[in-house]
């Protein structure tokens, strides 16, 4: 969960998202390196009167400021496309859920099960309990297991969507006609939030996204009441 004045992302909840905060990291060093021997020569060249002319016209420069941009975009881009690739993998998941968007809630349908589906809305803050968040909180969580592969596929009733939980590194379009895929692993018990991502309309900020992460005995316990209901 976000808290005001932060600067960093939000703890990671899924082995994704701890790849792309490596990642993140990795890429600001190289981008930190890059401005400081930028502003470095602009000190020098701006401070000194002095010109070598054997830097006019060198072979040895043209070379090096050629290779070195195309070696750092290698050492930039060879992470970003291995975990593009881990995003996009998908191995015998323990449970599929279909998320789909409307103006301006969310449906959820299990597909392991025959009658598992609910709506979640956001709810209104003079009915929020103390310790809920004011334009998070929703009145049906979608509760998933803990360490377990989930799959989720992702469309949209009217208008473009987004289904996005920062803390667990998914950002998917929800797209109306269209189904899309992610998956995700919670690597910890928890209640992660998130919201639509996608400018949907007038409600498009009252769109929020809750996802219960908790045992497995307890989530059964959680599948069989909401068939009962």
């Amino acid at each position: 969960m976000a808290h005001p004045s932060q600067l960093g992302f939000q703890d990671a909840a899924s082995p994704i998202m701890e790849e792309l905060l490596h990642f993140h990291d990795h890429a600001l060093m190289a981008v930190f390196l890059i401005s400081t021997l930028v502003l470095y020569i602009i000190t020098i060249m701006m401070t000194t009167n002095l010109t070598n002319t054997s830097a006019m016209d060198a072979q040895e420069i043209e070379m090096v400021w050629t290779i070195m941009p195309a070696i750092i975009l290698i050492v930039i881009a060879l992470p970003s496309l291995r975990i593009l690739y881990l995003m996009d993998e998908i191995n015998d998941p323990y449970l599929t859920v279909k998320a789909i968007g409307h103006q301006w809630y969310w449906s959820y349908e299990f597909t392991n099960y025959e009658d598992l589906m609910f709506d979640s809305y956001m709810m209104p803050t003079q009915d929020l309990s103390p310790g809920q968040f004011r334009l998070l909180e929703v009145d049906n969580r979608m509760v998933v297991p803990m360490e377990s592969p989930i799959r989720m596929l992702i469309s949209a009733e009217d208008v473009l969507h987004s289904w996005a939980i920062p803390s667990m590194g998914i950002k998917t379009d929800a797209i109306p006609g269209r189904l899309n895929q992610t998956t995700f692993i919670a690597s910890r018990p928890g209640v992660f939030y998130g919201q639509c991502s996608e400018i949907c309309g007038a409600n498009h900020s009252f769109m929020p996204i809750v996802v219960e992460s908790t045992k497995l005995n307890h989530f059964q316990e959680w599948s069989s009441s909401m068939l009962e209901t």
